[in-house]
């Protein structure tokens, strides 16, 4: 037997066969593509997304042997996927990464309205929320939403084309209406939005031991799967991701060191009163959940500095960086790459990063290292603003295939790293919880024991933790008085922007 296991994620749809040991058979991808139709716009077309989900699945199956024993899937999570009565879309999805609501969002900000929601909800809103997304259409495309008859997500959308029914789990509905306590939509938080409105939009909550359909006539001819066979939601791809590697017990973190540096933490009870950013999400674990923050520069950094030092490899990168000493000779670096500025632990949209220390006598090995250094302490930053201290760091993303990263991030955080056998961690998610989901497990700890497999383990090295430790202490006091100065910088880009020749 085998389970089938979708990953859809924002530019790429994978699908993943699992045996019953856990251990991927075969794996297959489809690219999807992002349409930005106007400035600040990020949207794909539904049906395309389904199409993509179609062509893995099929071409997935065609050569195994095994009969398929269920299908699972993970999502990208956020945007808003409306659709009306009859299950088709009313327009475009709109996705986790538009800004379009960027103006309304501020304004919820000054007002104090994102803060007051934080201590309900958990998550610090943001413009590719569903709630901010359908406050603009109100404002811009209001027939729209008179089509509409729900709000869903991406895993939603895809549930309802295997099911035929309308629903979310609770890691998708989170953010912006959900009560993080009652894992229920708060009446308090949709007046605080002055949104209550968008109630008749919110689909059934589904908790985690709701989470299986069964396969629909119309879906199994496409995908050439039986009819019944059980379907299950996963929590959308961050909490799959902390899932499929393994991070589900209090105090075990997951990073994703990838376009940006996601921090995920096992936590036993949200963090509601401490500094508002990043977001709570149910795990997928019952009465338990994870404290995700996202820095905003993660991957994308190591691409800029190759593109300054003329590097093609990232392996370089690493090679230059292993040349020199921990402390780059007194380079500093602090990764705000992003013009977003930064969301996490902290938030400022002025951020910017800078390289102190810099003299004559430092080389391109020491501008490699003093990056690799910025970023890995970003990622304890991270791990410090949780209440509940990590015990181990659990590593994946495009940036975990570099082992001097992996042992930079041991040492500088004091923590055990570690990395997975598996390529498709999102997808490895999907099929714990659906072992859980169907019986065949009793529950996601067990499961992680039997399935999840450690491909490497880093532990930190005691001297170089010392020197790290006093480090880390000089990047964050660095930041702070550099921080000083992001508002004038950014009061100067905005005025010398404007004497730049149009061409």
């Amino acid at each position: 037997m085998a389970v089938l296991c979708v990953d859809a994620g924002t530019t790429m749809v994978k699908a993943v066969m699992f045996d019953d040991d856990g251990r991927e058979l075969k794996v297959v991808r489809q690219a999807t593509q992002v349409h930005r139709r106007a400035p600040g716009f990020s949207e794909q077309d539904m049906y395309s997304v389904w199409d993509a989900v179609v062509f893995t699945v099929r071409s997935v199956v065609h050569g195994v042997t095994e009969p398929v024993r269920m299908l699972s899937f993970t999502a990208q999570g956020d945007g808003c996927w409306l659709v009306g009565k009859d299950g088709r879309p009313t327009g475009p999805a709109i996705l986790w990464n538009d800004g379009r609501a960027s103006d309304i969002v501020d304004r919820w900000d000054s007002d104090g309205v994102l803060d007051t929601a934080f201590h309900t909800n958990g998550n610090f809103g943001f413009a590719g929320t569903s709630g901010a997304i359908m406050k603009w259409l109100r404002d811009n495309d209001r027939q729209r939403l008179e089509d509409s008859h729900k709000a869903l997500y991406c895993n939603g959308w895809l549930f309802l084309k295997f099911t035929g029914e309308f629903a979310v789990d609770e890691s998708d509905a989170a953010s912006p209406f959900l009560d993080i306590m009652t894992r229920e939509y708060s009446p308090a938080l949709l007046d605080l939005y002055g949104m209550p409105w968008v109630e008749s939009l919110l689909p059934g909550v589904r908790p985690d031991s709701d989470r299986v359909g069964s396969l629909q006539e119309l879906a199994a001819a496409e995908l050439r799967l039986p009819v019944g066979l059980p379907v299950v939601m996963a929590p959308f791809d961050i909490p799959a991701t902390a899932i499929g590697i393994g991070a589900v017990s209090t105090g075990q973190a997951c990073t994703i060191l990838g376009t940006t540096l996601s921090t995920g933490m096992a936590i036993s009870t949200p963090e509601l009163y401490g500094t508002p950013s990043g977001m709570t999400l149910p795990s997928g674990v019952p009465g338990a959940y994870l404290r995700s923050l996202a820095a905003m520069s993660g991957v994308e950094t190591i691409a800029w500095g190759m593109g300054l030092m003329g590097l093609d490899n990232p392996n370089w990168l690493s090679d230059l960086a292993q040349t020199t000493e921990p402390g780059a000779d007194g380079i500093m670096f602090h990764p705000y790459l992003s013009p977003a500025g930064e969301r996490a632990p902290f938030r400022d949209s002025r951020a910017r990063g800078s390289i102190s220390g810099l003299s004559f006598e430092h080389t391109k090995s020491h501008l490699a290292r003093a990056m690799l250094e910025g970023l890995s302490y970003v990622v304890r930053d991270c791990l410090d603003a949780s209440t509940e201290p990590a015990t181990e760091v659990r590593l994946t993303g495009g940036g975990a295939n570099s082992s001097f990263w992996c042992q930079l991030i041991a040492d500088v955080s004091g923590i055990r790293t570690s990395r997975s056998v598996d390529s498709e961690i999102g997808a490895k998610g999907a099929f714990l919880t659906a072992l859980v989901a169907t019986g065949v497990e009793p529950d996601i700890a067990t499961a992680v024991d039997r399935y999840v497999f450690t491909r490497d383990v880093f532990e930190p090295d005691a001297a170089n933790h010392a020197v790290y430790d006093d480090l880390f202490a000089d990047f964050s006091a660095i930041r702070e008085s550099v921080a000083e100065q992001w508002p004038r910088l950014a009061a100067s880009r905005s005025r010398h922007s404007n004497l730049l020749p149009t061409g």
